[in-house]
Parts: structure tokens; C-alpha cells; sequence
């Protein structure tokens, strides 16, 4: 072989491996993107291999050498639909020192953007209460737990009224919460979050509560039915 012919060889040889990896990488993209669509039509424990091929226009084995295990391809679909919708940031919240302005802000952000994922949430948290462990929606319960921590932070009291908010915070920031008030019962937004406020206010007793032990029809000195 001439020394032309051995540079011409030598030259091409790089090109050709950019070519394969940029196929390679387009096939798991797609791989990738039929996924995330599936999950979010359907649900990831409905989603299977075989439908996940033909959605990316791959055969199965394609599927597998990209993607070994459940684990590897569903974590794949987790960081490219979280890249593509990330949580709000909760350090942005802490720059608010007034709580309650701070809580009033995060729920507003939170719940703008469970409106935005209901599709894809919806369906994993769904089936993440059958089978936990395929499903893994552990990005999705810890974002809502650093949510609530953030949202506790800084209200200055302790104890049992402490622990009250940190319920009623959880509560309050978690998707399932907004779904039923939003979409089962009919509120709007800025009415949730108007609630869950004055709920974490009173469980922090920052707000004046009903005496207990008295209904409201009790009245005063029997002036029941004669």
C-alpha cells in the first residue's frame, strides 16, 4: 500500500468513528424519547420493550444494548424529562425571610409547575404506590421532601407546633394534594394556595383558632328546640 493511500486510510478512520458514535447516540435519544412519551401516554409499568422499540423505530435487541436493565433506561427517562422540566428551585425561596410571603411563593411556583407535568406525574406516582421499586420515583419524592424543608425553615417555633407545620407543609407541597384540589375538586391555583397557607398558619397557631370543645350550634344556655 502506497504512503498516500495508508494517509487517506488513516485520515478517514476518525471520521468514520465520529460517524458511529453520532448514530449511536442519535439511537439512544431515541430510544430515550419513546420512553419518556410512553411513560407519560401510559405509565412505566405499562410501558414495555417491545413498545418502546417501535415508537423509536429500533429492534428490541437495539434496546437492550443501549439500555441493559429496567434501572439503566428508566433513570435515562428520568434525567432527560427532569432536563427538560426542572423543579423549581427552592433555594430561590430562601431568599424571602418572611415565611409565610416565602410559603405563598413556593406553592405558587410548585403548583404552576405541577400543572405543567400532570401528565407524566400523575401516572408515575400511580405506579409507584403498586410497585415502588420498578418504578422509581425517588427524584420525585425527595425534590417534594427538600420542598417542604425549605418551606419549614425560618418560622421560628418548635415542639408540637413544629411538627404540626412540617405536616401540613408536607402536605401542602406534595403533587397528590394539588391534583385532588385542582383537577378532582374543581379549585383554582391561587384558591390552594390561598388554603394550604392559612392551614400552615393555623397549625402554627400564627392565626386565631375556634375554642375547642363547643360545636357552633351549641350556643349558650340551651336555647335548643322547646
Amino acid at each position: 500500500m502506497s504512503e498516500h493511500r495508508r494517509s487517506a486510510d488513516s485520515g478517514r478512520r476518525p471520521y468514520r468513528l465520529k460517524a458511529r458514535a453520532a448514530s449511536q447516540d442519535e439511537t439512544r435519544r431515541r430510544i430515550t424519547e419513546a420512553t419518556v412519551e410512553l411513560h407519560e401516554e401510559h405509565g412505566p409499568l405499562a410501558t414495555t420493550v417491545s413498545a418502546i422499540a417501535e415508537r423509536a423505530g429500533v429492534q428490541r435487541l437495539t434496546v437492550y444494548r443501549h439500555f441493559p436493565d429496567e434501572e439503566a433506561l428508566f433513570a435515562a427517562c428520568t434525567g432527560h424529562y427532569i432536563g427538560q422540566h426542572p423543579f423549581p428551585d427552592p433555594r430561590s425561596w430562601a431568599e424571602v425571610a418572611d415565611p409565610v410571603v416565602r410559603l405563598r411563593r413556593g406553592l405558587g411556583e410548585l403548583y404552576a409547575y405541577w400543572g405543567s407535568v400532570e401528565a407524566m406525574f400523575a401516572k408515575v406516582l400511580r405506579d409507584q404506590e403498586v410497585d415502588p421499586e420498578r418504578t422509581r420515583g425517588a427524584p420525585l419524592v425527595e425534590y417534594m421532601e427538600g420542598a417542604r424543608d425549605a418551606l419549614v425553615a425560618g418560622w421560628g417555633i418548635r415542639g408540637r407546633r413544629a411538627q404540626r407545620l412540617r405536616g401540613v407543609v408536607g402536605h401542602a407541597v406534595d403533587f397528590r394534594t394539588w391534583h385532588s384540589l385542582v383537577r378532582r375538586h374543581g379549585l383554582g391555583h391561587d384558591e390552594v394556595v390561598g388554603l394550604m397557607v392559612a392551614l400552615a398558619e393555623a397549625a402554627a397557631e400564627l392565626t386565631a383558632t375556634p375554642p375547642r370543645g363547643r360545636s357552633p350550634r351549641s350556643g349558650g344556655g340551651g336555647g335548643g328546640a322547646r
